[in-house]
Formats: structure tokens, sequence, C-alpha cells
């Protein structure tokens, strides 16, 4: 596999990528570059998270060597969304269910190291680094930086302000040439890639996945159960959520379900050689195949695809993707059990 293709895969179904020069060099330079994600371990995951996991098996068929960092306490700094107690509890959930993401989205979860952020955060280097960084950076920055990530309030904790530029650090330590995330974490790369530098560090390339849209409408929330897919979601379950799910015909811009087709569905389909079928009456023109996402979206804003049509095509689709998942979780349900026990105790 050459740079170009290389380059192709690590960058494909994203939402901003900085820059793409330098991910072309540093493939022409290293045979193995590196990349890390971080997830905090705080409430359950689901669909969004998946898409997010879905593209490292990108990164590891570029052979690119992958770090997940199962961020322990930047979950508790975060105005304490995980206590502190369930912290090991939490982590070992995130880390099964990554696990099975990738091995769905069709990569080796092998091939992916897994690392805590009590693994390397409460040591030197790193708290050398932290206060160092805690020196020069003024109380604005650090807000304006993780303005899309950390709880915000008139009066904020010290916690969430120190997240961000451990996160930063974490870049760093983790010794990792891209820092990939969600497009929500813009602001913390950009100032690491403004940081870094000063500390003797390399500033990173940052690949950037979109943020889904909610299936009510709006931006996906963590806290309303009807705008997203659970990892544990039942058949009926899917079917019942895209039935409801704000999908207007002929419309693209906020629309999760087509989103949830163009950066899961297909990427997951291409990987088995598996094409999205639409069934239709024939007296509706009959069933409709696709091998890729634009056609489908190029139906749909011309009405030869109808919601009515495309939506218990996506349920099903959708609910065979997270299936392994899904399974894989159900069979181990004491995870779940010790890491929210407030909803599965």
């Amino acid at each position: 596999m050459d740079t170009v293709e290389r380059t192709e895969l690590v960058t494909r179904f994203t939402e901003e990528v900085i820059e793409v020069a330098e991910i072309e060099e540093l493939f022409e330079e290293r045979d193995t570059p590196s990349a890390y994600i971080g997830y905090a371990p705080t409430g359950e995951m689901h669909i969004g998270h998946f898409t997010t996991m879905r593209k490292l098996a990108d990164f590891i068929e570029a052979g690119v060597d992958v770090t997940v960092l199962i961020a322990d306490l930047h979950a508790h700094l975060d105005d304490a969304k995980s206590p502190f107690e369930l912290l090991d509890a939490r982590s070992a959930y995130y880390e099964t269910a990554i696990r099975s993401m990738i091995e769905a989205a069709g990569a080796d979860p092998d091939a992916v190291s897994f690392v805590r952020g009590t693994e390397f955060q409460l040591e030197e280097p790193y708290t050398m680094d932290l206060y160092r960084t805690l020196a020069e950076t003024t109380l604005s920055r650090a807000q304006r930086a993780g303005s899309e990530v950390v709880r915000q309030s008139d009066n904020p904790k010290l916690g969430g302000l120190v997240y961000t530029l451990m996160q930063a650090l974490d870049v760093a330590a983790l010794d990792a040439d891209i820092a990939y995330g969600g497009i929500d974490q813009r602001g913390i790369y950009m100032l690491a890639r403004e940081q870094l530098p000063d500390l003797g560090y390399e500033k990173p390339s940052c690949v950037f996945a979109p943020l889904l849209s909610g299936l009510s409408g709006g931006k996906m929330s963590a806290s309303e159960a009807g705008s997203k897919i659970n990892l544990t979601d039942d058949d009926e379950d899917v079917r019942s959520k895209i039935n409801g799910a704000y999908c207007p015909a002929g419309e693209i811009e906020g629309n999760g379900v087509l989103e949830y087709l163009r950066f899961l569905v297909f990427p997951v389909f291409e990987e088995r050689e598996q094409p999205f079928t639409v069934e239709r009456p024939e007296k509706y023109g009959g069933d409709l195949e696709y091998d890729e996402y634009d056609p489908l979206e190029a139906d749909y804003v011309s009405g030869e695809l109808h919601p009515a049509d495309l939506k218990p095509a996506a349920s099903a689709a959708i609910s065979d993707v997270i299936d392994p998942v899904r399974t894989q979780l159900l069979e181990e349900p004491e995870l779940l059990e010790s890491a929210y026990p407030e909803t599965h105790g």
C-alpha cells in the first residue's frame, strides 16, 4: 500500500484533517506512525462511539499503531461524571465495549494497545509537564479549548480546566503522531499543537470525526434516550427509534438516519462485502441495492428513495452492525451491573 492509499484510508469519512500534507509526510518518513484516541469512561457507550471506533479499522489497515486511552482520571475531573469508586468498573466496561466495536468493524482488537490514564498521569515526567502547562495557560485559554468537551458553567470547577490541559499532554505522553477524536475535541488538540513544541515535543497531526445528529433532531444527547441507539438495544428498540427518527423526505441536513448509514453502516458493509438493500413493493419500483453511500443519498434527495422505505432497511442494517457488540455485552451482564449499578444493578 502506497502513501496515497494509506492517507486516503486515514482521512476518509472525517470532518476535518489537520493537515493532510502532514499525514502524507508521516507515511513517507515512517513505516508505522502512531495514533491515539481517548475516552473518558462516563456514561454507557452508544452508536456515536461506534462510528469513531469503526474509524480505527482504517488506521489499522493503513499500518498505523493505535492506542486507545481509557481516560479514567478525566472521567472524574469533568464535574465528577464518574464517581471515584466506579472508575475501575467503568474502565473495564469501556475496554470490553471498544474491543467488541473494533472487531465488529472488521479489525483485530488485539492490534490496538489499551492504556488507562492512571498508569502514567500520576508520574513524572507527565506531572512536571502538567505543572509547566498550568503555569503558562490562562483561565480563558483553557476554557476556550475545552468549551465543547467539559461541562461549562459561570463558575467552573478546576477539574474541567485541568482535564483540558491533561488531554493535550496525553498526545505527547503516548508518543502519538496523530491525535484522533470527534470534532468537538478540536479546541483541545489545537491547544496541543500550540503548546507541546514549547515543552520539547512534536505537534501532532489531527483527524476529527463528525458528531452525529440525534435521531430526534439536533445534536445527539447522551441523556436523551430517543436521540441515539444504545449498544444493547434489541431489534425492536432499534426499529422503534429509527421509525420515530427525524428523517424528512429529500433532506440531508441534521438527518441522523442518513448519517448512521454513511459513517457506520456503509463502511462496515463494505468491509463485509455486503450490499445495503432497500426492500420495496414492485408497484413502488421494486428493491434497491447500494454498494456505496453516495448513490443512496442522491436517490433520497431526488425522491426516488422515500423515508418510509429507507427506515425499515436502515433499522435492520444498524441492528445487524451492532449485533456482535450487543451479544458480547449481554453475555457479560456483570460489566454493566458493576459500572452502572443505578440502572443495571
